[in-house]
């Protein structure tokens, strides 16, 4: 399978986060083999205006009946919807709700030829009573002492032709160590092995390519709770406990209503932002953010764009109600949506938030070609506060400061592009040589600049400090510049 990012390691390059790349990486067709636990999601939907005469319950008057595959069949739609050639490896029980599962696993695209239908099992199911927007009412069926998967060698045998594994394990007892021990036997012959598990430990003696707990299963982990306050920081300093115990090359640590927190070996740790929706609205968010994550990884999307775009998925899964799929025409209308703000708007906003107490933060830039430095910088200066503003210099002005031939984008690509990155709220464009005059109306708490630029030589930081606000010079990579990609670029 061709790769989308064979050389941009090397040029230090990131690809775009441009609406076309989940089209490009669908147009890769990659092979998934997801093997795990597999869940019926139903949602019975309806108006309560009445207590039963037998309890102080609630009586819902049901008006719709939803269902949707769940668990590791969610993670195989999503993948299937993001263009990937899906194999499910599972068990159903024969049952109404196993075939109305696998149903609509085939509907979606999904090879389901090796899911085992089993007299003696009873199909996991998930039955939520819904009343106007508030959930009840869970009902859990069957989602305990599951028997193990059977046949394990002759399923896993299937993995030779695939490009990657997505091991999903709910703790149902479906996954054993026999599971463990048939991938241990080709573990060589995986180019990519995602495990999505609430125990991720179990898993370690397989060496993942990329584990995905959420806070809760890190802090088990650990075994220290994750703070609240600044988790990003201390999933930083506790890294090589994670991957040690989880016997991981990475680990990208959800945090629900909070980003996630992806820790890459020994490059800077990144995080990532995401666009809070109700909680009722949340479920299955993970698979979703799991299987775009696998989608990027088979392209050869570096880490940090990879979770970047898995943030993307999960933000377009968690505003729809009940248990969605993101497509690739979701994804890229996410990754499209970006517009940059007039002054006058942006101000608006910039107000707003400082009414609402929120610390705003600004920097600004050309970000002609973006790169790993570009994405550093950006996301440490989004951890300074909590809304970034990123003010972008018109093609007029970068061509001013950088002289003939730049810039090589456009300001409609270049604000599109920073659109997709999760740390940056709101874009502004600004034609001037400095951002003084948007820096005199905002009034940031902070302005931040990349560590290539001293405070003493802007001239605008003045103008922060005379209302009391703060300029911070950030951390800096050496070459990561933009003109010294270009040269490689044009040295070949």
């Amino acid at each position: 399978m061709t790769e989308l990012a064979d050389h941009t390691e090397e040029r230090h390059e990131l690809p775009e986060l441009a609406p076309d790349l989940p089209a490009r990486l669908a147009g890769l067709r990659p092979s998934v083999l997801v093997v795990g636990d597999v869940i019926l999601d139903e949602w019975l939907s309806g108006n309560a205006e009445r207590l039963c005469r037998e309890a102080p319950a609630p009586v819902v008057a049901v008006e719709h009946r939803a269902s949707a595959p769940g668990g590791a069949a969610n993670t195989a739609v999503n993948l299937a919807a993001l263009g990937a050639d899906v194999r499910l490896v599972s068990a159903v029980g024969a049952d109404d709700s196993g075939a109305q599962l696998l149903a609509a696993l085939t509907e979606s695209g999904v090879d389901t030829s090796l899911v085992a239908v089993e007299e003696h099992r009873r199909t996991t199911s998930k039955r939520r009573v819904v009343a106007g927007d508030q959930v009840l009412v869970r009902l859990d069926d069957g989602d305990h002492d599951q028997t193990e998967l059977s046949d394990v060698d002759g399923l896993i045998a299937r993995v030779a032709d695939v490009d990657a594994v997505v091991l999903c394990d709910y703790g149902t007892g479906l996954l054993s160590g026999a599971v463990r021990d048939a991938l241990l036997r080709v573990r060589d012959r995986l180019p990519l092995l995602v495990v999505d598990a609430h125990e991720p430990g179990r898993w370690a003696s397989v060496r993942p390519d990329l584990v995905t707990p959420n806070v809760a299963e890190a802090a088990t982990v650990l075994g220290v709770p994750v703070p609240r306050e600044k988790p990003f920081e201390f999933l930083d300093e506790h890294r090589a406990t994670l991957l040690a115990r989880t016997g991981a090359a990475a680990v990208v640590v959800t945090l629900d209503r909070d980003g996630a927190v992806l820790l890459d070996g020994e490059l800077p740790a990144h995080r990532t932002w995401a666009r809070p929706a109700p909680d009722n609205q949340t479920a299955g968010a993970g698979d979703t953010f799991c299987a775009a994550l696998t989608v990027a990884r088979c392209g050869g999307l570096p880490s940090v764009v990879a979770v970047e775009l898995a943030q993307a998925a999960a933000d377009v899964a968690v505003h729809r109600p009940a248990t969605a799929v993101c497509t690739v025409a979701d994804l890229a209308d996410r990754l499209g949506a970006g517009v940059a703000l007039s002054a006058d708007r942006l101000a608006e906003l910039v107000a707003g938030h400082r009414a609402a107490g929120r610390r705003v933060v600004f920097t600004n830039g050309c970000f002609d070609v973006l790169h790993r430095g570009h994405v550093n910088y950006l996301n440490e200066a989004k951890r300074l506060g909590d809304v970034l503003v990123v003010a972008v210099n018109s093609d007029a002005g970068t061509a001013r400061l950088k002289g003939p031939g730049r810039p090589v984008n456009g300001v409609a690509d270049r604000v599109a592009i920073l659109a997709g990155l999760s740390c940056v709220d709101h874009l502004v464009v600004f034609d001037e040589d400095t951002p003084a005059g948007l820096l005199a109306r905002l009034r940031p708490d902070v302005y931040a600049k990349g560590g290539d630029h001293r405070a003493e030589l802007l001239t605008e930081a003045e103008i922060v400090r005379s209302y009391g606000g703060e300029v911070r010079i950030l951390s800096y990579l050496p070459d990561r510049s933009t003109s010294a990609v270009i040269a490689r670029i044009r040295s070949g």
